[in-house]
């Protein structure tokens, strides 16, 4: 019997191939001699690189960048056949690297991540899979830009400092020394965010509250980027801060629209591809999934939907395991998912349901496996 395991990692808690390992010993301590293949998985956010790293025969390189505060960090990316890169967002400028208290949503900028691309440039990359998800950064991509070669400057012609709120000063775009190569690369983004850059529903609205912008500063910051896709509109002759997914890692999305011809996917595609789910599910007969929390959100491209799309194809059934269920999450039974089950049996404080999660995951994981085997008669 083949049962694939393609979870995304349980955030604050454990990454993705950790979340496989514990479901693949809870099935075998239900069904000791099951074939378990584990396609660890991710939706561009963090632990994507994990997740691919696990799954595919690629190689783990470091390279130390700014973080979003601008302080050294070492980020991990993925070196694949064929000269692909695959790139984090959150490794570099990622919301989780970064205390509450110090959040800085004025301020923070996405420099780190464009020195991750200009490296894996310089290692010969044709293709570069970028990640977003999980940023700590509200600046259209301006940082990472600056870091590939673009002169931001105010009117006295001083290059402007790194933040969203910056961008308000903007004069001019000095574009002299962009990096030639993102004309040449092929770059996809992976994402599941589809906002437009400005707007009651861009990137500063939705998402700078959870990155420590209060009412006002959301309004500055807003304001700041209208003004930054004016430039860049003049610059390029094209405008696409209302394209899907411009809002995306704080306006990151918007800079790769801009400047690189990103091709935008949803994450769990694109990383459901590279590690191979689709082949892995020939001749399973079961799939098991899961993510931190399943509510109606995960409807929006998030990874068990994803995995549920593509085993519905081909007739597989799909179980989730979760760390909690929230509202809207039966939704999910009319795309795909057979049934979700939650980690926790009784009380427990989120402390201690995080610290030992994976006991969780594998005891929940054997009693699902045997009430499945009972409905199957026991026929293995």
């Amino acid at each position: 019997m083949k049962i694939v395991v393609a979870p995304d990692s349980f955030k604050e808690s454990l990454s993705a191939p950790k979340v496989s390992t514990a479901i693949a010993a809870g099935i075998r301590r239900a069904i000791p001699h099951a074939q378990v293949l584990c396609v660890p998985m991710a939706d561009g956010g963090e632990g994507t690189v994990d997740a691919i790293l696990s799954a595919t025969q690629s190689e783990r390189r470091i390279t130390c960048v700014e973080d979003a505060l601008g302080r050294p960090i070492e980020a991990a990316w993925a070196w694949l056949p064929g000269n692909i890169a695959v790139i984090e967002m959150a490794t570099a400028a990622g919301l989780e690297s970064i205390k509450a208290v110090e959040r800085d949503a004025l301020r923070a900028s996405s420099y780190g991540v464009g020195q991750l691309i200009k490296v894996a440039l310089d290692a010969g990359a044709k293709h570069i899979v970028l990640g977003l998800g999980g940023s700590a950064t509200n600046d259209g991509g301006a940082g990472m830009l600056q870091a590939l070669g673009l002169r931001l400057l105010d009117k006295s012609g001083k290059e402007l400092p790194r933040g969203g709120a910056a961008l308000a000063d903007l004069a001019r775009l000095d574009s002299q020394n962009l990096d030639i190569r993102l004309n040449e690369i092929k770059v996809t983004i992976a994402s599941d965010v589809d906002n437009p850059l400005c707007g009651v529903q861009g990137a500063s609205a939705i998402f700078g509250p959870q990155k420590g912008a209060n009412p006002e500063q959301v309004i500055q910051l807003d304001t700041a980027l209208s003004h930054f896709a004016d430039l860049v509109s003049m610059l390029t002759g094209k405008d696409k801060r209302s394209d899907k997914g411009s809002g995306a890692a704080g306006g990151l999305g918007f800079a790769a629209h801009s400047f690189m011809n990103a091709t935008f996917r949803p994450g769990v595609q694109v990383v459901a591809e590279i590690g191979g789910l689709e082949h892995a599910l020939e001749g399973a007969a079961l799939v098991i999934t899961g993510e931190g929390r399943m509510d109606s959100q995960t409807l929006h491209g998030k990874t068990p939907m994803g995995v549920a799309q593509i085993a519905s194809q081909a007739q597989i059934p799909v179980i989730a395991i979760v760390g909690s269920l929230g509202n809207g999450y039966k939704a999910l039974y009319s795309v795909g998912i057979q049934a979700a089950f939650s980690l926790v049996n009784g009380p427990i404080s989120l402390t201690d349901a995080l610290a030992n999660a994976a006991q969780l995951i594998e005891e929940r994981t054997e009693d699902i496996m045997r009430v499945w085997l009972a409905a199957r008669h026991n026929v293995i």
